[in-house]
């Protein structure tokens, strides 16, 4: 499912219009990400938390070349999935 699909799911569950259904995912986005880029987390009780992980740096290798390199350490976005949504898929 993408974006599309997604929006027009939501609102045709919650008969809502789908140009309102596609502000409000897009605001659900933006302020998870803005959430993350501050280094916070969101918890959705039952569905799950997003949140940030840190890698620290550390040596690869080029695979054409097998050359080593240094990959710099980053901050990546995560998703632990909730209890009640591990359950539902069962």
């Amino acid at each position: 499912m993408n974006k599309n699909e997604l929006v027009k799911a939501i609102a045709d569950k919650a008969n809502l219009k789908v140009s309102d259904t596609e502000k409000l995912v897009n605001s659900f986005i933006d302020t998870v990400s803005g959430e993350l880029k501050r280094k916070g987390k969101v918890t959705l009780v039952g569905f799950g938390t997003f949140g940030i992980s840190h890698r620290k740096q550390r040596i690869g290798v080029n695979p054409k070349t097998g050359e080593k390199l240094t990959i710099k350490a980053k901050d990546v976005p995560v998703f632990k999935p909730g209890k009640a949504l591990k359950e539902s898929i069962k």
